[in-house]
């Protein structure tokens, strides 16, 4: 099937200036109120959306927004499920785990402009405040040049533009073609000792150059470098998806960390770049703790409509 851009939401490559990540708990108190606010908020969010870039077309809003598999079990009992949805397990390596952490709605709102990310949140939650409990929600932002806030360039391997379509979009499950997985892990670095190493020791660790972003040589890096330990090259083929890896921080708190954002048409492949990392113990982990692993389908605007229609 050739996929449809017109009916995705916003699952490829734009960091944005500022951005707000929102993981939401469902109540469970009252099905029929909780349904009633999730089919009321898929019916209503494209509006808000669609209004907010007529206010400010400069600010380049971009959202994208779904569901964790109890969520979808919750809310949806008798209807179809994506077949790749389920709880993310967690990956335990040699010296690190990638957690599993809990997760109902999951919000990714990115802007040239923090007061536009805020007022969309502040209508988005409008509806979904009475029944939902906040699990986490992380404010990132645009680091200097665009870089991670490691400093190296980050997403120089993304596909780009409309080709970033061909690795996020599901265009082999019929029912939720257009739609795309996302996963969703934030970590906190410890800066003070990723800042105390040599710039020829953060490049072997990374794999690239800290100012031009060349790839080193292989002999140049470490084993466990991050550039091939984050790889899924399963049967030979380099597999990719779309990244992003937004920067928070809380510097008086001494609190630095990057929230990463993973959209692909196929989690499997997401998965195996995770385990991948984590049983080669990647290099980078040894400065960033993941605190947070969370697995969601972001749906296709076709099938929100059926959310908002009662369909399901």
């Amino acid at each position: 099937m050739t996929v449809d851009i017109k009916k995705a939401q916003d699952v490829y490559k734009d960091a944005g200036e500022t951005v707000i990540f929102t993981t939401l708990m469902l109540n469970r108190k009252d099905l029929k109120t909780e349904k009633d606010a999730i089919e009321e908020f898929s019916d209503m969010s494209n509006s808000i959306i669609n209004s907010m870039r007529i206010r400010d077309p400069e600010a380049q809003a971009h959202i994208a927004w779904g569901f964790g598999s109890d969520a979808w079990d919750y809310l949806f009992p008798n209807a179809p499920k994506p077949k790749e949805l389920e709880n993310f397990k967690e990956i335990k390596g040699p010296k690190y785990t990638a957690v599993s952490t809990p997760g109902d709605i999951f919000i990714h709102v990115r802007a040239t402009k923090m007061a536009v990310c805020y007022e969309l949140m502040d209508q988005f939650m409008g509806i979904l405040r009475p029944i939902t409990s906040v699990e986490d929600e992380t404010h990132g932002f645009r680091y200097i040049e665009g870089r991670a806030i490691i400093g190296f360039i980050d997403g120089t391997e993304n596909p780009a533009g409309v080709e970033s379509m061909d690795y996020t979009l599901i265009d082999d499950d019929p029912e939720f073609n257009n739609g795309s997985y996302a996963f969703a892990q934030k970590y906190i670095h410890n800066m003070e000792a990723w800042k105390s190493l040599k710039t020829e020791d953060q490049e072997k660790a990374i794999g690239r150059h800290k100012f031009s972003d060349r790839e080193l040589a292989d002999d140049e890096k470490l084993p466990n470098a991050h550039n091939v330990a984050s790889k899924d090259e399963e049967g030979g083929v380099e597999h990719k998806i779309v990244r992003m890896n937004v920067p928070f921080s809380d510097p008086a708190k001494d609190i630095t960390g990057t929230y990463f954002i993973g959209y692909s048409k196929d989690f499997a492949v997401t998965n195996r770049m995770l385990t991948n990392m984590f049983t080669k113990s990647d290099r980078l982990l040894d400065f960033s703790t993941p605190i947070t692993g969370n697995l969601f389908f972001i749906p296709s605007k076709t099938t929100l409509e059926k959310i908002a229609d009662g369909e399901y």
